[in-house]
């Protein structure tokens, strides 16, 4: 594992880590970032190992689907999220009372290969993760494009048919398929067909 490095001159927002999406893009668009701008540094620091993360993720997953679907119809919702990010998603709203969003940097690889202050990786499970949709096209729908496309496929969260999926990537896909319920719970009932055509494309 490589050095955390500082932000510095080393970011640059406009760099593709795709054919389409910038580092810029995939780091600023969810909204607890745009209501908190001005105090969210929302950049990797681990570059040297977050950055090629990110365009694996672009590579093998997000091209593909881009390209199938077109970049006006792909909505990013939640990309990378930094070390600020993670402390605001935590926090709750002073209005509203809600929490601004749902962290989980032990699991969900929205953190990619960034290190804590003990110098240990936040997730295990190292890859990139984001959460996106395809305007127009109900989530199942894409779902099962993706499977259809075999397309490796780390975990893949389904929230609903009207929501964005989360997805991931790492360099040992396990297809890890997971619906939830209204209540956020984790299931997998009524999604075997899409556990059995993931384990087909092992």
């Amino acid at each position: 594992m490589s050095e955390p490095q500082s932000r510095g001159k080393e970011v640059q927002p406009s760099q593709l880590i795709g054919q389409y999406l910038t580092l810029e893009e995939f780091c600023t668009c969810t909204q607890t970032y745009q209501k908190y701008a001005d105090t969210i540094d929302p950049y990797p620091r681990n570059l040297a190992e977050t950055i090629p993360a990110l365009q694996t993720l672009c590579l093998h997953i997000l091209d593909p689907i881009i390209n199938h679907f077109s970049r006006s119809r792909f909505q990013l919702t939640y990309g990378f999220c930094s070390k600020d990010l993670k402390r605001y998603l935590n926090q709750k709203d002073p209005q509203t009372g809600k929490k601004n969003g749902r962290v989980d940097p032990s699991r969900d690889q929205h953190m990619a290969h960034e290190v804590n202050q003990n110098g240990s990786y936040y997730c295990d499970r190292l890859g990139a993760a984001c959460d996106f949709q395809i305007l127009g096209l109900e989530s199942d729908r894409l779902v099962e494009w993706i499977l259809e496309k075999q397309l490796p496929v780390d975990s893949l969260y389904f929230y609903g048919s009207d929501r964005p999926i989360h997805i991931s990537y790492s360099p040992k896909p396990r297809q890890n398929i997971w619906a939830f319920t209204t209540t956020g719970m984790p299931t997998r009932k009524g999604i075997e067909n899409w556990i059995e055509a993931a384990k087909q494309s092992d």
